[in-house]
């Protein structure tokens, strides 16, 4: 008997002949548009790239489906008269035109909003400034090897809203979440995970003040029968707690709790009032670095009471990571390279970086967050002495470190180069030059 989701039907029928705004056409929203014509809806979609950058098969669907559609710098001056407005992730929701047209009576909301409203099934919510891509795909495959039905969406995996009608009460839906996706949420997961918490994306966020704020969403709405997981080491984070109207979870690589999930003598071990339970050694783990063994504890927290502790086990131990995540790429001419690619703000840089005993070559850099880069030139001028600079932080990263050895006595070679193939051919040939044996490539999205 196929299970009935009411709220889709509710939603379903509302949306009918409505007029609909799709902002932007990325991955999130892109499904939307079969779904939302199959339905009559009058769709018009919005970007503010030119037309001739957009995807094939999407400008195909806009002239097959006949929609409307405003495209370039100036593409909001059309938002007006809709009844629903889908934004993508990136896109403010205090732009003045989507304002004026909530003011007027629009609703505004997204496409993993709509899945943790309408979605039938038990949401885990993942966020975090480092480590949740890790969290979320090691929960999710815990909760796969228990034989429960999952789904991995949000920020990760496939756009689940088109995935909605398939979904049952019995059901799991793993999202990991974006500070952007949260900014509007007003519906928290019934298993929320923060990670950690540091300043990431000023680029578009107003403030760090704001981009905390667009965190706490991921519990604001939680209840009562709730479960929150916190890392009791991130200042930010540990004090959520004291907000949180669900049941807290705490985990913590350096402090003996009376209850949570802690790192002992290099074992990962679960508390319940002051009882400790060992649950698997680090020696076992195949993920590299102490930053993983943080995503481990969150990933066991938040799903104790969902697995069995032989499950959670057996998968942390066939656990290798995620593409572009400190991921062994290959060995040629006696060099190992490592991708770090992933890593989109400085401290998970650094906690790359610290992953390693070794000597390496460093390439990094990348796309402008407007972040502060001291910290992780420290680290740098630590661990490496040869560094290769590239993208539009890559002066910012080399003046970052220049003001560090200044106070010290360590010299370092800086190479700038403008592609990421000029970067590689370089580090072969410092590589070599110096008979290093690692590069480690983060190429940080900053």
């Amino acid at each position: 008997m196929k299970f009935l989701n009411n709220k889709l039907e509710e939603f379903n029928n509302y949306i009918k002949n409505k007029k609909v705004a799709i902002l932007g056409l990325g991955v999130s929203n892109a499904p939307l548009i079969d779904y939302l014509y199959s339905l009559d809806s009058n769709i018009t979609v919005f970007n503010n790239k030119p037309i001739d950058t957009l995807d094939k098969t999407i400008l195909d669907k806009i002239y097959e489906y006949k929609l409307n559609f405003s495209f370039g710098e100036n593409y909001l001056t059309k938002l007006s008269g809709f009844d629903v407005i889908f934004r993508t992730p990136s896109c403010r929701p205090d732009l003045p035109e989507i304002q004026k047209e909530i003011k007027r009576g629009a609703i505004l909301t997204s496409e993993i909003e709509l899945v943790l409203e309408l979605c039938p099934g038990i949401t885990v919510g993942i966020t975090g400034s480092d480590g949740k891509t890790t969290t979320s795909s090691l929960i999710y495959k815990i909760l796969k090897e228990q034989n429960l039905n999952c789904y991995l969406g949000g920020n990760i995996g496939t756009p689940l809203f088109t995935k909605i009608c398939d979904m049952t009460s019995e059901d799991y839906i793993i999202l990991e979440l974006s500070s952007f996706q949260l900014m509007t949420m007003k519906k928290s997961p019934n298993i929320a995970v923060i990670t950690n918490i540091s300043p990431n994306h000023l680029d578009i966020h107003k403030s760090y003040e704001e981009y905390i704020e667009a965190k706490s969403n991921i519990f604001r709405f939680q209840n009562e029968k709730d479960i929150l997981v916190l890392n009791y080491d991130n200042d930010i984070t540990r004090k959520f707690a004291k907000q949180a109207p669900s049941k807290v979870i705490f985990f913590s690589i350096k402090e003996k709790l009376e209850d949570g999930i802690i790192l002992d003598n290099n074992i990962i071990k679960m508390c319940d009032n002051g009882l400790r339970k060992h649950i698997i050694s680090t020696k076992d783990i195949k993920l590299k670095g102490i930053h993983n063994i943080e995503n481990i504890c969150a990933a066991i927290a938040a799903t104790t009471k969902l697995s069995t502790e032989e499950t959670q086990v057996e998968t942390i131990k066939d656990f290798s990571g995620i593409n572009h995540r400190l991921e062994f790429v290959r060995e040629f001419n006696n060099i190992k390279w490592f991708n770090d690619s992933i890593a989109t703000s400085p401290s998970r840089t650094i906690a790359g970086l610290t992953s390693f005993d070794e000597n390496i070559v460093l390439i990094a850099g990348g796309y402008d967050k407007h972040l502060d880069y001291q910290l992780l030139a420290t680290h740098i001028t630590n661990k490496t002495n040869n560094v290769i600079l590239l993208g539009q932080t890559a002066n910012k990263i080399y003046n970052a470190i220049i003001n560090n050895l200044n106070n010290t006595d360590k010299k370092i070679n800086i190479y700038k180069v403008d592609s990421l193939e000029q970067a590689i051919k370089k580090a072969q040939e410092v590589a070599v030059s110096r008979r290093y044996s690692f590069v480690f490539s983060c190429k940080c999205k900053f």
